[in-house]
């Protein structure tokens, strides 16, 4: 990613935390990025191709997340997810809704292959069925979009979004931890 890239946006982001709204004028964002229109286009065709690559770029760096070293780990890795989106909720709505909206090339599931690597370096004794059950449900909780569901639909606080998820996904993963070969609870 070029410094232009990257300042483009840093810009959009900080705009969208500001006023709000994800339909930010491309002159303001040109404006705070210190480039023209122009190179905003040329960068990024459309605004859903802007719109997917600030919510890459959010995911990569605001919410960057430190890597468990264990599948059992998770369920504290997803606690400290939900905290960081609850810092940040314009900015978590914006990752949760462009995923979500199903936009061209995001990932609904960006952290599906860590999970699954996870899974098949410590319970290699599942079946198909159970893994992809297993990689799937901690999937959804580990997203944006589990922590905009909370906000929105039950109107928890940060720690009750926090507890809720962490809470799911130890009960996902408490049934096969006589199955691991390696246990970090």
């Amino acid at each position: 990613m070029s410094r232009t890239q990257e300042a483009i946006l840093a810009a959009y982001a900080e705009l969208i935390e500001e006023l709000g709204s994800d339909d930010v004028p491309f002159r303001l964002i040109a404006r705070r990025a210190g480039v023209s229109e122009r190179t905003i286009f040329r960068n990024y065709a459309t605004r859903v191709d802007l719109l997917l690559a600030t919510a890459a770029w959010i995911e990569r760096t605001v919410f960057l997340r430190q890597e468990s070293s264990s599948i059992f780990d998770t369920p504290l890795a997803i606690r400290a997810a939900m905290v960081s989106y609850d810092r940040r909720p314009e900015l978590a709505h914006v990752v949760a809704e462009t995923t979500m909206r199903g936009v061209s090339g995001a990932a609904p599931s960006p952290r599906r292959d860590l999970l699954e690597q996870m899974v098949d370096a410590e319970i290699a004794v599942l079946g198909d069925e159970e893994r992809q059950a297993i990689v799937a449900a901690l999937a959804h909780l580990d997203s944006a979009a589990t922590w905009v569901a909370l906000r929105r639909e039950f109107g928890m606080s940060r720690g009750d979004i926090a507890d809720a998820a962490a809470w799911a996904a130890e009960a996902v993963l408490d049934p096969i931890r006589s199955r691991a070969g390696r246990h970090s609870a």
